[in-house]
């Protein structure tokens, strides 16, 4: 288990919830533009370091956008939200929060909420 003073925040499941509904648009966005970018890539009009730079920035927008609000990044696209006995778990393309896992779990542990 992480020590109290490294947690952003607790949440219940509401406010978990709740804040899914702004971090869901975010990564929509931001994987859309992922795609742009790999559609890109395939053409071969853009230079691929630059593409790479791109992807990247995008990436740690994303990631910054979520960590403003509390929840933590635990992958590309994927995003917990620490409950105080582990994480309500989501990734996206998942329409609604369903996930739980604890602390010392992962992503490969996740339990079905409901």
């Amino acid at each position: 288990m992480m020590p109290d003073e490294t947690r952003d925040r607790i949440f219940t499941f509401g406010e978990a919830a709740g804040l899914l509904d702004e971090i869901r648009p975010l990564t929509e966005q931001a994987f859309l533009k992922i795609e742009d970018v790999r559609s890109r890539a395939a053409s071969g009009s853009t230079p691929n370091e630059d593409l790479q730079a791109e992807a990247h920035a995008i990436v740690a927008e994303w990631a910054e956008a979520v960590k403003e609000r509390g929840a933590e990044v635990k992958g590309l696209w994927l995003v917990d939200f620490d409950n105080g006995s582990g994480y309500y778990c989501w990734r996206y393309p998942e329409m609604r929060l369903e996930y739980y896992h604890s602390y010392d779990g992962g992503f490969g542990s996740r339990m079905r909420i409901h």
